[in-house]
């Protein structure tokens, strides 16, 4: 089964959509890049797929141990540069609150939010600037 399928819309807008549950995804272009920047960009996407990717294998690592956390938060910040126009740097500020939080359970889930199938696909040369403040 395909993983998305995409329609250029016009205007610098696109349409994803996730074939298994019909879910839809607007991008616009950042108003930086001649677009209206209405929506998610492409780059906004990548940044907050990390983001969301390590909260996911965070989650997936806390239920595996035990860890009752209570909720997670990310702030994520996009960086970009020109030639050629890239992202450079994203900053994903994560706030975790877990009930009885110990040092063992703390560097679990900061290991798994680290290694995330995201976080280890990007290129190399993009600065992950990742922290974690536990609650």
């Amino acid at each position: 089964m395909d993983t998305a399928r995409i329609i250029y819309l016009g205007e610098l807008r696109t349409e994803a959509t996730h074939p298994r549950s019909g879910q839809r995804i607007v991008t616009d272009a950042p108003v930086d890049n001649q677009g209206k920047g209405e929506a998610f960009s492409p780059t906004d996407l990548l940044c907050t797929a990390l983001a969301t990717c390590m909260i996911t294998t965070m989650g997936i690592s806390a239920q595996g141990h035990g860890i009752p956390i209570q909720r997670i938060e990310a702030r994520v910040v996009k960086h970009m540069a020109a030639n050629p126009r890239r992202v450079e740097r994203v900053e994903v500020q994560l706030e975790v609150a877990v009930e009885g939080l110990n040092e063992r359970w703390r560097s679990l889930l900061e290991h798994s939010g680290r290694t995330c199938p995201v976080a280890l696909s990007l290129a190399s040369e993009l600065d992950q600037d990742i922290s974690f403040l536990f609650v």
